[in-house]
């Protein structure tokens, strides 16, 4: 009997981790998405940009949302980026950091 309960145990257990291990992909799939893990190199047109997300993981970078959603990142250290905010921000387009939540035009 102490056998049987045993073994309902573990693969009660196992049946638990399996799901915590499953939904943390998930979380993990989302992150990439969301999230800069390549940066570009093409200097962007700032009359195209509608506005802007910093982000500092998994790597430091900015993200620009294009007036079509396009969502383009690069390097934040670049002067052109550097202009780029500084007129986006005089456009009265706030800056947030980006989550691990999907981002939308309408976050802007």
């Amino acid at each position: 009997m102490k056998l049987h309960i045993m073994a309902v145990l573990v693969i009660l257990c196992l049946g638990i981790f399996t799901m915590h291990t499953a939904t943390g992909s998930m979380s993990t799939e989302t992150l990439r998405k969301s999230s800069c893990i390549e940066l570009s190199t093409k200097k962007l047109n700032v009359k195209r940009l509608n506005c802007y997300k910093k982000q500092n993981i998994p790597i430091k970078a900015v993200m620009f949302i294009t007036k079509t959603g396009k969502k383009i990142c690069v390097k934040p250290d670049l002067k052109w980026v550097k202009d780029a905010m500084t007129q986006l921000d005089k456009k009265g387009v706030t800056a947030r950091p980006t989550t691990n939540i999907k981002v939308s035009i309408k976050d802007c």
